[in-house]
């Protein structure tokens, strides 16, 4: 062969290299370029900008709103101390009567008034009762808002912290935090057994075996929790087996509504796990700041999500004598168990079709058979 049909054969091989690179160039990006891909992409997108605009805009300027006082103060006054409190712009209070000092008092260690005043019959020095493990940002702002009404009427008051927050928890952030870990726990478990196996059971009894799964988790998880917070750091103590129990049921909340939204959406449904736990959930709890600081949505939302109805409840079993407790747990329950129910019927529905098909593979062999 002479050196000019070297030269072409060895032009051709390499047009045809050429050519195959190019065919799996255009594959690769085909396939990069998929539609899953870009809505994938896409999704992250708002999430992500998402978490900015909720976060910030939840925290960037928090003032009271209708934080609710009790005031005790001799009769021809209390009237229109009341009436001065409530028609303070923008509304920052909302306060109601006390019969006595007492009665305040009883009203700001049950948790029904964030705040007590207490107006004497006599001298220029008031009382007012704040309570730090309800939130000492909330706290703080109370003392703000009476102090200027104080200072107005040429008065003064003297702070006193009726339910300070325990040694450990020392911006009452503590409940806060529990809930936090207990829900991270609760929706990752749920979406790595998705990951792991399938996101979407094919059947009835294997979801049903996966939220047994979960529940079991969840138990460790909660009572694990609550000894963590207690015992070992000491920073919410007494309350073990309450909180744990409350834990558990929060993480297998977390763990049904994650499954729901797998059962429902595969992939996708891990994202809005995260839109409702973390975008939503964790801005509006009443971490930081409580919800009487937040603006309107995000405090409209806290006691309808998860996140925001166990912050309040972990608060009220550990500081407020777990009064009117009830209705943060059934808020929580109410998604626990609407998450289990959606999981079920789901991969119920989609078993039909699975279901199906193997009796006409089972009709069709029997056939063969026959033959």
């Amino acid at each position: 062969m002479s050196d000019s049909d070297h030269h072409h054969a060895a032009a051709s091989r390499a047009e045809e290299e050429f050519a195959r690179l190019e065919r799996t160039l255009h594959q690769d990006l085909r396939e990069a370029l998929s539609l899953r891909t870009i809505a994938l992409m896409v999704g992250v997108l708002v999430l992500g900008l998402g978490f900015v605009l909720s976060y910030v805009g939840a925290f960037h300027d928090p003032s009271p709103h209708r934080v609710p006082i009790a005031v005790a103060a001799p009769a021809p006054l209390v009237g229109r101390l009341v009436n001065e409190l409530n028609g303070l712009p923008g509304q920052p209070l909302q306060a109601t009567r006390a019969v006595d000092a007492t009665v305040a008092l009883a009203a700001v260690r049950d948790g029904s008034a964030s705040a007590g005043l207490l107006v004497p019959p006599k001298g220029r020095v008031d009382s007012l009762l704040v309570a730090t493990g309800g939130g000492a940002a909330l706290a703080t702002a109370v003392e703000t808002v009476v102090g200027h009404v104080e200072a107005s009427a040429h008065r003064t008051d003297a702070i006193t912290d009726a339910v300070p927050s325990q040694k450990g928890d020392a911006r009452g952030l503590s409940g806060f935090y529990l809930v936090v870990g207990w829900l991270v726990g609760g929706y990752l478990v749920a979406a790595l057994l998705g990951i792991a196996s399938e996101a979407r059971p094919t059947s009835a009894r294997r979801a049903l075996i996966r939220l047994l799964l979960t529940a079991v988790y969840a138990i460790a998880a909660g009572f694990g929790g609550a000894l963590v917070v207690g015992p070992l750091l000491g920073a919410l103590t007494g309350h073990v087996l309450v909180l744990g129990a409350v834990g558990s049921l929060l993480v297998f909340c977390a763990c049904a509504v994650t499954m729901a939204f797998q059962a429902l959406f595969g992939v996708f449904g891990i994202g809005l796990t995260l839109l409702l736990f973390v975008i939503l959930g964790n801005p509006s709890a009443g971490g930081a700041y409580s919800t009487s600081l937040l603006p309107p949505f995000w405090r409209a939302i806290s006691g309808v999500i998860p996140n925001g109805a166990a912050v309040q409840a972990v608060r009220r079993i550990v500081y407020f004598g777990a009064h009117d407790v009830s209705g943060n747990v059934l808020v929580v329950a109410a998604w626990a168990i609407g998450g289990a129910a959606i999981a079920l019927a789901v991969a119920k529905y989609r078993a039909r079709p699975v279901a199906a098909a193997a009796r006409i593979i089972t009709a069709r062999h029997s056939d063969i058979a026959t033959l």
